[in-house]
């Protein structure tokens, strides 16, 4: 899976944010084609990901990612992960002679999911697997003897999963982790609790006093361990909680990301839940404030920067989440709602991490970040109402009207908008869906521009990236400004 390629770097701040981020991994190694005789996918695995070698010599592949919380986020995580084991005799001699009294506290406990990862880990799912299966994927692959371990684990995870209620297991976001990540990734910030009443971290000007001290060198560690080993570095994807002091933190890193990587692609996405385990007037107030200054400072510092949520709006009484006629989705649990919006963000991403004909970062951010307004607008379409066997223009004609996306970003264009920049990005199609028979491929209006816009308005801002990989499901980015 080596090769030249343009890396990218992930950086994940905040509980939420890491929400996002283990769907988002979770899908990319959904993705991963194990084996030298398999066909190369579309997307560039090696974009996001980094091979290593344990100090047993195994070869491994993990993110390439720094993920950033808060003391008693990780629950059964371990900070330093399990592939890189220390070797070394733990034992401590000690030297106090007098009475020892040892207090012990019982580990958390693992949901079966976690469980049954280990077990796969430990060999206990191969030894069940019967690989005399009539699976074509599995006689596929059966002359290269890792990829017939793998890809038959993929298949069995998949059945398995049907099995679970993560539902109402899942705590915090290790809780439905399924990769295995390295030593460097994720830091812990021990100034603050995840839980509790006492050294919360709840406003924006705790964050920007984070970072410095230890707490930046660490960081500095971590960025310069990833960003020296990569060839052709194209840029940085960063996700930010916004409405609590991640916000903070964020426009510190990416004011760091931008003074000692200029020239790099820094695209931001500040991610903010539905709803908030604990909240009050004073802590709705501090949210609304968290959002407004995360937004304007990390913008500031990124190529571009688009919020990402189901909330219908970041004030404190926003209309009701966004809904899609199509899924069954609760938003107000974070398992469900950050699944949503990785499922998007995999879809928006996609263009600068396809193995052929790819539009780096630099491309994209240029498109839309016109004449110093940064702030983007996202919609999604998640599953893209368009049958198997159907084709595009079908689908698109039965929405004469309005469009299937639905904006996920609580700023949605109003009806005196005028955009002047978008990339639309459809997932899951092949090339006889694209065209109908009897005519061409003909986009309906308002599909790459507003009602009331002209063509002529949007000649030189549109992007299109169609991939066949996935399931149907589609995002739009774009920029606009309202009329005065």
């Amino acid at each position: 899976m080596s090769g030249t390629c343009r890396e990218v770097v992930t950086l994940q701040l905040g509980h939420y944010s890491n929400f996002i981020g283990t769907h988002w991994w979770n899908l990319q190694d959904a993705a991963l084609v194990y084996g030298s005789d398999a066909p190369a996918g579309e997307l560039q695995s090696d974009v996001l990901f980094r091979e290593g070698l344990t100090p047993g010599a195994h070869v491994t592949y993990t993110p390439r990612l720094i993920a950033m919380d808060l003391k008693g986020s990780l629950q059964t995580l371990r900070k330093e992960g399990s592939l890189y084991e220390g070797t070394e005799d733990e034992n401590t001699t000690f030297t106090w002679e007098g009475q020892i009294m040892t207090h012990k506290e019982s580990p958390p406990t693992k949901n079966a999911f976690l469980q049954q990862l280990d077990s796969l880990d430990a060999g206990g799912l191969l030894a069940e697997l019967d690989f005399t299966s009539s699976s074509s994927a599995v006689e596929h692959l059966s002359g290269a003897g890792a990829g017939v371990a793998m890809e038959t684990v993929n298949s069995r995870l998949e059945r398995m999963q049907k099995s679970y209620w993560l539902e109402g297991s899942v705590r915090v976001w290790s809780d439905f982790l399924r990769i295995h990540l390295h030593p460097r990734t994720v830091s812990v910030i021990n100034q603050y609790n995840h839980d509790g009443e006492a050294e919360r971290l709840e406003v924006f000007g705790q964050g920007e006093a984070l970072l410095k001290g230890p707490v930046l060198e660490d960081l500095e560690d971590r960025l310069h361990f990833f960003v020296e080993e990569c060839d052709y570095l194209q840029g940085f994807q960063v996700l930010c909680d916004l409405a609590d002091g991640f916000s903070g933190l964020g426009s510190k890193v990416t004011e760091l990301l931008q003074d000692s990587y200029g020239g790099r692609g820094i695209l931001t996405w500040g991610v903010a839940p539905v709803n908030h385990p604990e909240t009050s007037s004073i802590k709705d107030l501090y949210h609304m404030m968290n959002c407004a200054l995360g937004t304007l400072q990390m913008a500031n510092h990124s190529s571009f920067f688009c919020p990402l949520t189901l909330r219908g709006g970041l004030m404190r009484r926003p209309p009701p989440p966004t809904a899609f006629p199509l899924l069954n989705c609760d938003p107000m649990l974070w398992y469900h709602s950050s699944s949503v919006l990785a499922l998007a963000l995999d879809c928006m991403t996609a263009s600068y991490r396809l193995r052929q004909n790819s539009a780096p970062m630099w491309q994209l951010s240029d498109a839309l970040a016109v004449s110093g307004r940064k702030v983007v607008s996202a919609y999604g379409s998640v599953p893209f109402p368009m049958m198997h066997g159907g084709c595009l223009p079908d689908a698109l004609d039965a929405f004469s009207d309005g469009l299937p996306w639905r904006p996920i970003s609580a700023c949605p264009e109003l009806g005196d908008g005028r955009c002047f920049g978008q990339s639309v990005t459809l997932r899951g199609l092949d090339g006889q869906s694209l065209v109908r028979s009897d005519i061409h491929l003909q986009l309906p209006q308002g599909f790459l521009q507003n009602q009331n816009q002209t063509a002529a308005d949007y000649s030189e801002c549109r992007s299109i990236t169609i991939s066949s990989c996935g399931a149907y499901y589609s995002s739009v980015i774009k920029s606009f400004v309202f009329c005065q």
